[in-house]
């Protein structure tokens, strides 16, 4: 995400915007914005109760929140690493 917060290397000339950037930062917001939105679903469905009794979560759903959003994170990260391996291993064989 170093691009959408300005993190790339390339300087855009005389203040205009460069369309590339700007729609590569909001690909990944596009991203970042899908992905908190199945995080919010499949937590609040697993952790949270339908029945509303507290205004606040309670102990249980909070530390149950936690640890799933924490899973959710470190299985997104491990499908990534081997989506990544996958490529690169296709690429050393003649692929894209």
């Amino acid at each position: 995400m170093a691009s959408l917060f300005g993190g790339g290397s390339r300087s855009v000339p005389s203040g205009q915007p460069d369309q590339a950037r700007l729609a590569e930062a909001a690909m990944e917001l596009e991203a970042v914005s899908d992905l908190f939105g199945r995080i919010v679903n499949s937590c609040h469905a697993k952790c949270i109760s339908t029945r509303y009794a507290e205004p606040e979560l309670n102990k249980g759903e909070s530390v149950c929140v936690d640890r799933c959003v924490a899973k959710y994170f470190s299985v997104n990260e491990k499908v990534q690493e081997r989506l990544q391996a996958a490529q690169a291993a296709g690429r050393g064989v003649g692929g894209m």
